[in-house]
């Protein structure tokens, strides 16, 4: 029989399944594989969702369980997506019941479905939605809209607020995800919207994309102009080419092409940028300030209590607006997860651990441990990443790999403490994506500096954020770093990191002088190929002193953690990669 939940129709045998590998045909009927079962539970501020104009600033518990009904190229839930049958070890039963009363105990507002699509897991949702309206909760979920008109019926009526990821407006697009067209997505927005729930679009910008996302925006500005447009800047993860990803400034000028036609159109997968922020439709005076909060999330860190702008407009935000920010823990909520369980792959891969089933083992027993919750705080350090090695190492059964990679990073540490031993320690800033936003004090690149001879001057910044804050130009003046470094992660090229200083007005000597260093990829943070960027950092502050040869220390590091030449890789944002 053919499953009617997603417009992929997929024929179902007897005990057989679809694409998607969640549904099976048990005795005629259509029935989740996983009902009721979840990778993931944990409250979160509802912009790391993300959801933009919806009770801002509110709690909601997240929930995710596995598995999607398309195959995205670079997805960013990869490892519960794409890989679900991979992680299913590590799930957990929560009946409805149980869940709505961890929401009402943990203080939510609401259920929000996200990481996973909840098209994978249609029949778990609506038992939880009707239940959380009977407890007086609001749900809401993050999804690709890919419904047939049959679900989308069961679904209006118990969904409060849905983000729908667009792939672009194309039927091409969609069928490189593995759909049939296009079609079905936007009669999702369409459907949801005019049935009152409160609908926001995220779309992806990719390099050589344009006409798509303009196409998608111009169909939901037929809907509503008013509807938020989130543009998701394309990161390269899994196995999509760099060459994908376009810069910030790239990814701006789109979104000032979008708001010719939709009145909230927003730039995420940005740090630092200033298109997160609500201008009032009427002054255009900035309402409301947002700034980045880690892969697919923002955080609202300056909104009126009731979304009016001092000119008197106010703003189409539905619910009331939170006086702060729910704090999420570590790497715990939004998309930060994924990231931590690729962290771990990463060290996996240097380790040997090669096989489907060897992953999967190990990654259940991280995830089922809470091991994520933890995580956090051993990846601060030199030494904490040291010990999340050899941890890692029991785990997989490799202690001996694990030793190997822990002693090859310390006898690297101690060859490049050695060199700068004695040395004047200039002034380093650490950014990311752009000049106005700052990594953590008390982050891993940090002690990268410190160890390479710098003086990290974000050490002064007393707030924090995931995994920054935005400063203000007074505070990048006061620094005046002699060093930028641009994290290898979100980033962005050198001369447009200086482009954007000059046109912000901002000066310090290392701009002046053009010391702004963009860091490769996994060259600083999330994989063990830290140490190549500790030897980049301390060539690049001490040249007569630490003068490493970085073509031959990846060359190193490459055949014997990968046992692969570094000219044949092909590097992008993913942390587990070569």
């Amino acid at each position: 029989m053919r499953c009617s939940i997603c417009e992929n129709r997929c024929a179902v045998p007897p005990g057989g399944v679809g694409r998607c590998r969640m549904y099976t045909n048990e005795g005629g009927a259509i029935v989740e594989r996983f009902p009721d079962r979840y990778i993931a539970v944990m409250p979160i501020a509802i912009e790391t969702m993300p959801i933009c104009h919806y009770h801002p600033r509110g709690t909601f518990l997240q929930a995710s369980g596995i598995g999607c009904t398309f195959s995205c190229g670079g997805c960013i839930s990869e490892t519960i997506a794409l890989h679900a049958e991979a992680v299913s070890g590590a799930l957990r039963h929560i009946p409805p019941g149980a869940l709505v009363k961890r929401a009402l105990k943990e203080g939510c507002r609401g259920i929000a479905f996200c990481l996973n699509d909840p098209t994978a897991m249609h029949q778990t949702f609506l038992r939880v939605a009707r239940a959380a309206h009977d407890a007086g909760l609001l749900v809401g979920c993050a999804t690709n809209g890919y419904y047939t008109e049959e679900s989308l019926r069961d679904l209006a009526p118990v969904v409060d607020f849905a983000n729908i990821g667009l792939k672009g407006a194309s039927d091409a697009r969609y069928r490189a995800c593995g759909a049939i067209s296009a079609e079905p997505a936007f009669r999702t927005v369409k459907t949801l919207h005019e049935a009152g729930v409160h609908v926001e679009v995220s779309c992806i910008h990719s390099r050589g994309c344009d006409d798509e996302i303009r196409a998608a925006a111009a169909r939901v500005a037929e809907i509503s102009p008013d509807i938020p447009f989130l543009v998701m800047r394309f990161i390269p993860f899994g196995d999509e080419p760099p060459e994908r990803e376009p810069t910030i400034a790239e990814s701006e000028r789109i979104c000032d092409d979008l708001r010719r036609t939709l009145r909230y159109v927003y730039l995420f997968n940005s740090p630092g940028t200033g298109y997160l922020d609500t201008a009032c439709p009427s002054c255009g005076k900035t309402v409301v300030r947002r700034e980045f909060f880690g892969p697919m999330g923002a955080r609202t860190i300056a909104i009126p209590p009731d979304a009016r702008c001092s000119c008197g407009c106010s703003l189409p935000v539905t619910g009331r607006v939170a006086e702060t920010p729910y704090a999420e823990p570590g790497m715990m909520g939004g998309y930060r997860f994924t990231r931590a369980l690729e962290m771990v792959h990463a060290v996996l891969v240097c380790l040997g651990v090669e096989s489907d089933a060897d992953l999967a083992r190990i990654w259940a027993g991280v995830i089922r441990d809470d091991y994520i919750r933890d995580l956090h705080g051993k990846i601060q350090s030199i030494d904490g990443y040291l010990d999340l090695v050899r941890e890692l190492g029991e785990r997989a059964g490799r202690t001996g790999a694990a030793e190997r990679l822990a002693g090859y990073i310390g006898d690297r540490v101690t060859a490049v403490s050695s060199a700068v031993e004695g040395c004047r320690r200039p002034r380093v800033y650490y950014s990311m994506g752009t000049p106005l936003f700052a990594l953590n004090a008390d982050r891993f690149e940090m002690d990268l500096v410190e160890a390479a001879g710098g003086d990290p001057v974000n050490r002064g910044i007393a707030r924090a954020g995931k995994p920054g804050v935005n400063i203000t130009p007074e505070e990048f003046a006061a620094f005046n770093p002699e060093y930028i470094f641009v994290s290898g992660f979100l980033s962005a090229p050198a001369s447009d990191y200086i482009a954007a200083c000059r046109r912000m007005g901002l000066s310090a000597d290392a701009v002046e002088r053009g010391r702004v260093y963009t860091m490769p990829p996994g060259w600083d943070f999330g994989n063990p190929r830290w140490v190549l960027g500790l030897c980049a950092i301390a060539r690049t502050l001490h040249p007569e002193r630490a003068a490493f040869d970085l073509a031959a220390e990846q060359d190193r590091f490459y055949r014997t953690f990968y046992g692969t030449d570094a000219a044949a890789i092909m590097g992008n944002r993913s942390f587990y990669r070569p």
